[in-house]
């Protein structure tokens, strides 16, 4: 595999292709041979072998006649993240909350390059037409949460946000070419609040409102999630919108104070 370009001389590429093979197993393909493992990476195959079989010694991988595995160990590198920024903790009360008042799910996610990755979520069992869960990963444009955390962004920097090709494996409903994206961002800054109605997928229609950390600075978007044929846009204006605003602003402001806390370490 060739060096990868725009790296400084402390990146470490053993560990790059190790995560590399992590991201390799995708849904619907939860157990993948050596050999696929190999293509998928762009690794030759001796390469793609020690790295798994040193993921099969740490726990992360597991390996099987039909080939290799994630095993749920794997959940502890995206746990710790969510731990260690202690946005779960803060939002979970208020998140539960907002899914009860509205019996629907509510759910927290934050922009990985010009995609939205999910780190929190209250569900309500229903049928929607796309599977949620933690780590799921969808374009960002084509979402309310992702919509309110790219009005955010300075004009430079959305540019080159939304130039990063998606890892969601989703080609979404809605293709605005670049006046219409600006119209719909610069609509959402003005109100607040982002509103996507089936423009990711038929049936999908959400609302969602940012978070922002103690100096204002939009850190993710709080949605509240419906299937376009049992709530109409109406009730997601009229009824849910307040109570996700309200929401919003509740867990802004715990993590903000959560963030003024002195954090000490005792040995």
């Amino acid at each position: 595999m060739p060096a990868r370009p725009d790296t400084g001389p402390d990146f470490i590429e053993a560990l790059a292709r190790g995560l590399d093979v992590i991201r390799a197993f995708q849904p619907r393909r939860p157990v993948l041979p050596l050999s696929e493992v190999a293509t998928l990476t762009g690794l030759a195959r001796p390469t793609a072998r020690r790295i798994l079989l040193t993921l099969v010694e740490l726990g992360y991988v597991r390996q099987s006649e039909n080939g290799f595995a994630l095993t749920p160990r794997v959940l502890e590198l995206g746990v710790a993240y969510v731990r260690s920024t202690g946005l779960w903790e803060v939002a979970r009360p208020h998140m539960e909350q907002l899914g009860a008042r509205t019996n629907e799910s509510v759910s927290i996610a934050q922009l990985d390059g010009s995609d939205i990755v999910y780190v929190a979520r209250v569900a309500v069992p229903k049928i929607v037409t796309l599977s949620v869960q933690i780590g799921t990963k969808f374009p960002a444009l084509q979402t309310s949460l992702g919509k309110v955390q790219l009005a955010a962004l300075a004009p430079a920097e959305l540019e080159a946000v939304l130039a990063q090709p998606t890892r969601s494996g989703l080609t979404p409903k809605w293709q605005p070419d670049p006046a219409e994206r600006d119209v719909e961002l610069r609509d959402v800054r003005a109100r607040g609040w982002a509103m996507t109605d089936q423009q990711l997928a038929p049936g999908i229609r959400s609302i969602a409102a940012p978070l922002r950390d103690g100096n204002g600075t939009v850190i993710a978007g709080l949605n509240v999630n419906c299937h376009a044929s049992e709530t109409s846009v109406e009730v997601m204006v009229e009824h849910h919108l307040p109570l996700l605003l309200q929401a919003a602003g509740d867990i802004s402001a715990d993590f903000a104070r959560l963030d003024t806390v002195p954090h000490i370490v005792v040995a």
